[in-house]
């Protein structure tokens, strides 16, 4: 026998999530969705929004990490705008992270554990490898195309608002709880536990993404 002989296959295990979200959605459909969303998550969502400010605002709906062009895309809207005369100040880039876009919303802790590089198909073009941190972050080397482009840090600390589907998080965290054989709920509350300072969680991206057009943003598909 092999080392790895014992491990699904990529396609054994794509097979698996699949069959797990079948499941997964039809019971959100059953029980989540015949009552209210959370009243207290609703609140500090709504609240959230009060923070898009300036003249000038865009919102990247990102469904894929498309190889951080959701990230990238907010800084060359910040820096294009800034060379046009419009300061930090007077912008806002909000990204919505939804369906397999959520991993960039979460700590590399949850990214080693649950092995998000390769659930999600993300690589660190560093080591040619699943990644196993948030090459999103915090880019280091061969992240990103350009040295000189902030990460969701950096873009944070200039403005831009992060949020992630709380929708997306309680069906993949199931998916993959199934595929560990551990309890769903443990798992969602840990992703929970490990979203990046700052990202807001949102009912669902497409929620965020009505709300942010609502609130004066231009729509901007990042999603590849």
């Amino acid at each position: 026998m092999k080392p790895n002989d014992h491990l699904p296959s990529r396609r054994e295990f794509v097979g698996t999530l699949t069959a797990s979200a079948a499941t997964l959605l039809a019971g959100i459909t059953t029980t989540s969705f015949a009552s209210p969303a959370n009243p207290m998550l609703v609140n500090e969502a709504e609240e959230w929004l009060k923070k898009i400010k300036g003249k000038h605002r865009i919102i990247y709906d990102a469904p894929e990490p498309h190889e951080g062009f959701p990230i990238i895309w907010s800084w060359a809207y910040y820096q294009t705008n800034n060379q046009t005369g419009s300061p930090d100040t007077d912008l806002t880039a909000m990204v919505v992270l939804r369906h397999n876009g959520i991993p960039i919303a979460m700590e590399d802790r949850l990214w080693a554990k649950y092995k998000f590089g390769e659930v999600f198909k993300i690589n660190d073009k560093n080591t040619k490898a699943p990644a196993v941190r948030n090459v999103f972050y915090e880019p280091q080397g061969a992240d990103f195309p350009l040295p000189v482009i902030d990460g969701v840090k950096k873009m944070q600390d200039r403005g831009a608002l992060f949020c992630v589907c709380d929708l997306a998080l309680t069906v993949y965290s199931g998916m993959v709880a199934q595929n560990m054989k551990l309890k769903p709920e443990d798992v969602k509350k840990d992703w929970v536990s490990g979203i990046l300072p700052g990202v807001q969680i949102v009912p669902s991206g497409v929620w965020a993404v009505g709300r942010a057009q609502e609130n004066g943003c231009g729509y901007c598909y990042a999603g590849g």
